[in-house]
């Protein structure tokens, strides 16, 4: 990414505050624990990489915008340099380095911020900031607001409300630019291997863990920063349990495989659900209610453009699905009195989209004034229909039980219509058995 898209990215930001009066205090996250003193990698806050592009840990911004005749400013505290820290643990950008690197007005050691807050934050009578999600961070940001509301007959306002980021960042996050959505394409090029070379490579008696190492390995090799969520590698009846990540058990030749997985590029999210057969050949069964799946997902997609209500979505492929399932007979009674009972909840209990971007459940409303949210051009959505007949779902034959199954695709909404972001991934019939033909 360009220094350039921050920049833009900030400006953005800045215009939203000042509509709102307000400044913005926003943190990175910090190094996490793994185990003992081994440390998760670190993944930057997604806000706060939307709006600098730094990645490292104890790091904060400062947006603040014109006010009282001083300019907007955006101004970063961050680590300094440290030749024995870097030497255990990574080189550090540092105060002086990082106007010139990350385009900012001024920055500072991190351990100046609670001294160098209070000036920061005079004449701004609200501030953006999120609570609630590290509380040493909330008693020194409180601190300092509550320092700066003693203080007596003050000439400038002081923050005295906060805003939440949900309500400024995350609206200007659902639109997408061109410079992220080329990231997301990236992260879709990357993914799209990772599932190709699993159809490939799977066969029976290999273990679950074996693709997933192989889809992972695609993915890092061809330039991800990793996976952008914990991979879900599910043979036969565990692709019906919906977030199953054990990823350790072995594979039969009459299995399906349900693979939900997806690269990060740049922290940007990809995410991609398949199910094909193991053995190279869809049963029956199988074949019938992956067909009903599918028909969802592409009447789904369909319906992606500007104007459409995002429910509208999920609604066109429930319908879908159910009357599959009615019409193979796993439901009974009709389509109408299913979806009014909510009977098909037994085999379809999800949502069918979410959005997608920097997080792979990225921020953004969905209702809006109390009605499901307009599609608009540079939003991205996930559709994801699917079916899941549980081992033990006693109120169908035994031949449906244990097949689970989700396809799934990124979705770009542009001013025309929409683009699938993973359209290369296959998931024809067809082209399923003709690469898991053994």
């Amino acid at each position: 990414m360009t220094i350039s898209m921050y920049s833009e990215h900030r400006r953005r930001a800045l215009a939203a505050l000042e509509t709102r009066g307000a400044a913005a205090l926003v943190f990175t996250n910090r190094s996490k624990t793994r185990n003992h003193d081994a440390e998760y990698r670190f993944r930057p806050d997604s806000d706060f990489w939307w709006l600098t592009g730094f990645g490292e840990p104890e790091s904060a911004l400062v947006l603040l915008p014109p006010c009282e005749q001083k300019p907007a400013r955006c101004v970063l505290f961050l680590r300094e340099r440290n030749r024995d820290a870097e030497i255990w643990s990574g080189r550090r950008l540092g105060p002086e380095r990082a106007v010139a690197t990350l385009g900012v007005d001024e920055a500072y050691p991190f351990s100046e911020l609670e001294k160098r807050l209070p000036d920061l934050l005079k004449g701004h009578a609200k501030l953006v900031y999120r609570a609630g999600v590290d509380e040493a961070r909330d008693r020194e940001v409180f601190g300092v607001l509550t320092r700066l509301r003693a203080l007596a007959r003050q000439p400038s306002p002081v923050p005295t409300e906060l805003i939440d980021p949900a309500l400024v960042f995350h609206e200007l996050r659902i639109f997408k630019s061109e410079r992220e959505l080329e990231a997301m394409r990236r992260a879709a090029e990357f993914t799209v291997a990772g599932h190709v070379a699993a159809m490939r490579a799977t066969r029976p008696g290999m273990n679950e863990r074996e693709v997933e190492a192989l889809v992972e390995y695609e993915f890092r090799r061809r330039g991800a920063n990793g996976c952008a969520y914990n991979s879900i590698v599910a043979g036969g009846a565990n692709a019906c349990i919906l977030h199953y990540i054990e990823n350790d058990q072995p594979l039969r030749a009459s299995d399906l495989l349900l693979i939900d997985a997806g690269a990060e590029c740049e922290h940007y999210a990809c995410d991609i659900t398949r199910t094909f057969p193991v053995g190279g050949r869809f049963s029956p069964e199988q074949r019938a209610l992956y067909e009903v799946v599918l028909a969802a997902q592409l009447e789904a997609i369909e319906l992606v453009r500007p104007g459409t209500r995002f429910d509208a979505v999920h609604r066109r492929a429930l319908r879908t699905l159910v009357e599959g399932l009615c019409r193979l007979g796993l439901l009974q009674g009709s389509v109408d009195e299913a979806l009014e009972k909510e009977t098909y909840r037994r085999f379809y209990m999800h949502r069918t989209s979410h959005w997608l971007g920097l997080d792979v459940h990225d921020c953004g409303a969905y209702v809006v004034e109390r009605e499901s949210r307009v599609l608009a051009p540079g939003m991205v959505l996930t559709i994801e229909p699917g079916l899941y007949v549980a081992e033990d779902e006693d109120t169908v034959d035994v031949r449906w039980r244990g097949i689970g199954i989700r396809i799934e695709d990124d979705v770009l909404v542009t001013p025309t219509g929409h683009e699938v972001l993973t359209a290369a991934a296959p998931k024809s019939l067809e082209d399923l058995e003709r690469l898991c033909a053994r």
